[in-house]
């Protein structure tokens, strides 16, 4: 398996530090204001790499910090008059019950700031005593010029970054490029005693001291946003590897970003999506389809239209699973070499593309080869039911991979529709998915006789009951969809 590292920007194959264990960091919420579809991006990105790891035999040890400690915070309780707790609270469980909407696996560990003072403090500490730290009358700053390859993640040297910077911000400090470990303050919001004077934590060694309490001084995978390679992930491979004299991580992953009509969200441009906005119109998953149709590492535009696609080839998927299960009992079985030998090889592909940096558009269009490939071996009269059973294990793994959820709009919800359409049509049949099956093989009989009005009549009626057919080379193709509203 081979995985782009952001820091060598290389594809690299994957190799744990600890065998088959798999320690993964992804920087959580800062949760100051909800949740909204970009943050949904990346976690809905670190769950299907977590799913298949897991799923490849992996043990995944997911920490995935809640930044309750920042100036975001500080400013909103200024401007409404909330309590710093009561208000991250409730934002992150918000964005937690979202999430579950999402499908996405809850982390091992959220380490809260508030909870892990002393640790940070104790990490600061270690950096003031091994020189690479300094107190000033504001707070203590790491020296950035003492830190060996400081800007690799970023591609930038000392010299741009120093430029970029702002002497006048704080005067105190040695150099422009220095950042702050610790805050000092008074009177603040939110403070804490240390041995430099009441204050809180910089931002960056929030998350370098709260995977060391949990992970040690290396970890396998950290992950997050674009954003936040530069300073977030460069100041804390800094300060981490100061502070321990070890690599803080293997592998560097990051999502591309997301905008909205080509712009980043911004609410003074009225273009800022929450996650629940986005929930309100679109299934959760229509919205995780949506993302995984695009490379984890690529941009990628929020775009109704394409969301509403998004979630109609998820109903497609389930569908098709629909009727590979219901196979009519008593129904011809024969041996099919060549439906076996395409069928393994779409799957390998499947698995290939993910172990390719987690290919997902490359492995969906493995998933929908298979799937077409499934409907068209279900039309025969004899069919492979050892192989077709297979190839049923084979997709509900890979639906597991991308964490879709079956149960919204599949079938069995389209059942007493159906069910009406048997009688008017003269079939003898409960199963929705037979019904299907039976009406399909009546409309290519119409098609055959070229009675093309009746044919027509039977798709028209399937389409009411939500069941869209896809003619493909003068075959019917059954391929339900549900409307989304």
């Amino acid at each position: 398996m081979q995985v782009f590292n952001s820091l060598t920007r290389k594809l690299e194959a994957f190799t744990p530090g600890n065998g088959r264990k798999v320690i993964m960091y992804v920087c959580g919420l800062t949760p100051y204001d909800s949740a909204h579809i970009g943050h949904a991006r990346t976690y809905v990105a670190f769950d299907m790499v977590k799913r298949f790891l897991k799923k490849e035999g992996y043990e995944v040890y997911h920490i995935q910090n809640i930044t309750d400690v920042e100036d975001k915070i500080i400013r909103r309780c200024r401007e409404t008059g909330a309590d710093p707790k009561k208000l991250t609270e409730e934002i992150h469980s918000e964005a937690l019950e979202m999430f579950d909407a999402l499908n996405i696996l809850r982390a091992d560990a959220y380490p809260k700031v508030t909870e892990h003072i002393a640790d940070i403090m104790g990490m600061v500490k270690a950096l003031l005593d091994k020189g690479f730290a300094y107190e000033t009358a504001t707070g203590v700053y790491f020296d950035v010029s003492k830190s060996k390859g400081y800007g690799a993640l970023s591609g930038q040297d000392l010299d741009e970054i120093k430029a970029g910077s702002r002497k006048e911000v704080d005067e105190t400090k040695g150099d422009p490029a220095d950042f702050a470990l610790w805050k000092k303050t008074s009177g603040e919001i939110i403070e804490f005693d240390s041995p430099w004077g009441r204050g809180r934590p910089g931002w960056h060694i929030e998350c370098s001291a709260m995977s060391f309490k949990f992970a040690g001084a290396t970890l396998d995978i950290h992950g997050g946003a674009r954003d936040l390679i530069f300073p977030h992930h460069e100041n804390e491979i800094a300060q981490s590897e100061a502070a321990t004299g070890q690599k803080f991580c293997r592998y560097w992953m990051h999502t591309g970003f997301l905008t909205v009509e080509g712009e980043k969200m911004s609410k003074s441009l009225g273009n800022f999506i929450t996650l629940r906005q986005s929930l309100s119109q679109f299934s959760p998953n229509a919205l995780r389809m949506f993302y995984l149709q695009a490379h984890y590492r690529s941009p990628l535009d929020y775009d109704e239209d394409a969301l509403v696609a998004a979630g109609e080839s998820v109903e497609r998927i389930f569908n098709s699973l629909g009727l590979i299960r219901e196979i009519e009992e008593g129904r011809m079985s024969a041996d099919d070499e060549g439906f076996r030998s395409e069928s393994d090889s779409l799957a390998g592909e499947f698995y290939a593309a993910m172990e390719s940096d987690f290919d997902t558009p490359r492995a969906l269009a493995a998933l929908f080869s298979l799937l077409r490939l499934a409907n068209a071996h279900l039309e025969k009269d004899a069919v492979d039911s050892h192989q077709l059973d297979k190839v049923r294990q084979e997709l509900e793994a890979m639906v597991w991979i991308l964490g879709l959820k079956e149960g919204e709009g599949g079938l069995a919800e389209k059942a007493e529709g159906l069910r009406k359409l048997a009688s008017e049509f003269g079939i003898r049949e409960s199963e929705p998915g037979k019904i299907v099956e039976r009406l399909i093989a009546m409309r290519e009989e119409l098609r055959k006789k070229k009675e093309f009005q009746k044919a027509d009549e039977i798709r028209a009626r399937l389409k009411e009951a939500g069941v869209v057919l896809e003619d493909k080379a003068g075959v019917g193709r059954a391929g339900p969809r549900r409307k989304v509203k």
